[in-house]
């Protein structure tokens, strides 16, 4: 067969299958060879140039090549990005996005763990509700307190399982207790371990990235709790589940992680998919390091955040 035989062929073939919608089986039927050899015409077609694809995702979705960008960059499963804003507006983006990528990737009898703040708020009030069957959603800290409640841990475990019509449990702990001594009472208490022991088992983690300690909203609730000479910010970039962790991504040593109510670094390492919803300026050294340590597997953030993360 000549170049101009085996080009025209090629055409030919393409015209059928992209064009006239015919099955692979029919065109080795209408021109006389084999299912196999059409397919290696269909790929030789896309190898030659005869046939191009082109995604039309611009309008769809425009930050595809930059979310491909930062999973490459940092080994992540996926990256979600939304459109930057102020406030509360770009938190909303963010909680619709979480939301739709928990209902892409909920399974039946999965358990779900999720920690607290502004943001995961969000991303429970954008839940439609949908059934699963044996879910359990379950808190990764602590969430008793007058401070804010709104945004404890409990309070959207609750609304996150009313929306999946699923079981739940709550942990009846506070964020932050008076002591070490105390926080070491408590968690081996067995109504507490029991909990921490079912969120450590989760398939799903859904977390916020908190920033240095003065722009995080429920730490600075509770942060008078601290005796403020015994606390020394130099060093934290910021915190995940509470957590506050440095630059290497490991739990920092000072009083505020003595005395808080949380899920520990290791075990949250350990669940097969943690998801962090965050975003803004003053996060980006503690989700960029959170990346790094892999403390996070999907991250679901803003345009202006991701593009930071590549810098």
């Amino acid at each position: 067969m000549s170049s101009l035989e085996d080009r025209r062929l090629l055409v030919k073939v393409a015209n059928m299958y992209y064009e006239e919608g015919a099955t692979q089986s029919e065109i080795a039927k209408s021109i006389g060879v084999s299912r196999s050899l059409i397919s290696k015409y269909l790929a030789k077609a896309k190898e030659s140039g005869v046939v191009e694809i082109i995604i039309h995702d611009d309008e769809a979705h425009p930050y595809m090549a930059l979310e491909s960008k930062v999973e490459r960059r940092y080994d992540l499963r996926e990256v979600v990005c939304v459109s930057s804003g102020e406030g509360e507006s770009v938190k909303a983006r963010l909680g619709a996005a979480a939301s739709k990528y928990l209902l892409r990737i909920i399974k039946d009898g999965q358990t779900i763990g999720i920690s607290s703040g502004t943001t995961l708020n969000e991303v429970a009030k954008s839940l439609p509700s949908q059934h699963f069957s044996g879910l359990t959603i379950v808190p990764l800290v602590g969430g008793m307190g007058d401070e804010r409640v709104d945004i404890h841990s409990n309070s959207i475990v609750a609304k996150v399982a009313e929306s999946f019509h699923a079981d739940y449990k709550l942990l009846h702990a506070p964020v932050l207790v008076d002591s070490k001594e105390a926080k070491e009472v408590i968690v081996q208490q067995s109504f507490i371990k029991t909990i921490f022991d079912i969120a450590s088992k989760s398939d799903i983690a859904v977390v916020g990235i908190g920033g240095t300690p003065e722009h995080s909203t429920m730490v600075k609730s509770y942060l008078h709790q601290v005796k403020q000479k015994e606390f020394n910010y130099e060093g934290i970039v910021g915190d995940i589940c509470y957590n506050f962790i440095d630059r290497n991504g490991e739990a920092f040593s000072n009083p505020w992680n003595d005395k808080v109510i949380t899920m520990e670094l290791e075990n949250l390492k350990k669940i097969p998919l943690v998801i962090g919803v965050a975003s803004g300026k003053e996060k980006v050294e503690a989700i960029r390091t959170s990346l790094v340590a892999k403390l996070i597997d999907v991250l679901i953030t803003d345009e202006n955040t991701a593009k930071e993360l590549l810098d």
